[in-house]
């Protein structure tokens, strides 16, 4: 009897996991972006969200919740029914950086999440101000090896993908840098420009126009390929450090426990749209691109907690 009556539980959670899936989605689907509007997760959500909208043939509603990192929309996520119409367009920061970043985080990036799909990356670009004398990366090298502790790199603060990409780049390099952080890209890139700095670790996007306009000088991207915008800047396994690679990335997620039917859903759907030429036209040309590649999530992000938190440990930017 007892038996019979876990057989019949079983089935039932099948029937109405499989009716869910089929009925998927009902109503309009809520994506949580964790910094506020005109930013680089905000600019990757939106045209995600429309097109995958128009592919359910339901609204997907963008909510902008900053603060925290993104630990405050990361959180409320994760708490959310597990039902696919509470999503969030993670980042580097949320779901891989910040568990090692924030002693108290409030949310696991691991287990309090359901892996949907890669969206989009970017590269950390090394970026020098040309008066600085800095013309490659065996130059920045060699000069830091000659002054050990001296050479200083600015980045948007303590904890960002430009900050600890420095990081990982010194502890590859094996020398000593000095790191001077801001309260964002914008304010260190100001100092860049005036050479009160003489080098910067930044997310392309924040970066390009000045390489363009000859203000700032590129040595060097974080990717393992080259970007088509600039084509003519080696990576930074090509000049030197092999198998280095950093990128910022975005990816959506649900909160753990999602009916694999209705993730499975949602992923043949987003990965269908990252590999559009409606996705990629709509990212414009700043140097965040499409995650075109087949690539497993969990994966993914195992192997990103691990690389970045130890360069937050290493670095000792760990935050209360």
């Amino acid at each position: 009897m007892r038996i019979a009556k876990a057989l019949f539980t079983l089935l039932a959670l099948a029937v109405c996991a499989a009716a869910s899936a089929q009925s998927f989605p009902s109503k309009p689907i809520r994506l949580v972006v964790p910094f506020p509007p005109g930013g680089p997760t905000d600019i990757v959500a939106r045209p995600l969200a429309q097109l995958l909208g128009e592919s359910l043939k339901q609204p997907v509603v963008i909510e902008n919740k900053g603060g925290a990192g993104g630990s405050i929309a990361a959180d409320v996520v994760a708490k959310s029914p597990p039902d696919g119409y509470t999503l969030i367009m993670a980042t580097v920061g949320t779901h891989a950086i910040n568990a090692a970043l924030y002693r108290k985080l409030p949310y696991d990036p691991v287990k309090d999440f359901t892996p949907i799909a890669l969206v989009a990356s970017a590269p950390v670009t090394i970026v020098v101000n040309p008066a600085a004398g800095i013309d490659s990366v065996g130059a920045l090298i060699a000069r830091a090896k000659a002054s050990p502790g001296t050479v200083s790199f600015g980045s948007a603060g303590n904890g960002t993908p430009g900050h600890l990409t420095g990081e990982i780049f010194a502890a590859a390099a094996s020398v000593k840098l000095q790191h001077v952080p801001y309260k964002g890209s914008a304010p260190a890139v100001t100092d860049l420009l005036g050479n009160q700095i003489p080098m910067m670790f930044d997310p392309i996007q924040s970066v390009i126009a000045n390489v363009r306009a000859g203000k700032l000088k590129a040595l060097a991207i974080s990717s393992r390929a080259r970007s088509p915008l600039l084509p003519d800047v080696p990576t930074l396994d090509e000049a030197g450090l092999k198998g280095f690679e950093t990128t910022a990335w975005w990816a959506v997620f649900g909160p753990a426990g999602m009916p694999p039917d209705v993730a499975a859903l949602l992923r043949a759907e987003i990965e269908k749209i990252v590999r559009s030429e409606a996705f990629k036209s709509q990212l414009g040309n700043l140097g965040v691109q499409p995650s075109v590649e087949a690539v497993s999530l969990a994966d993914f992000q195992k192997a990103e907690v691990a690389k970045w938190g130890k360069a937050v440990r290493d670095s000792g930017a760990v935050q209360d």
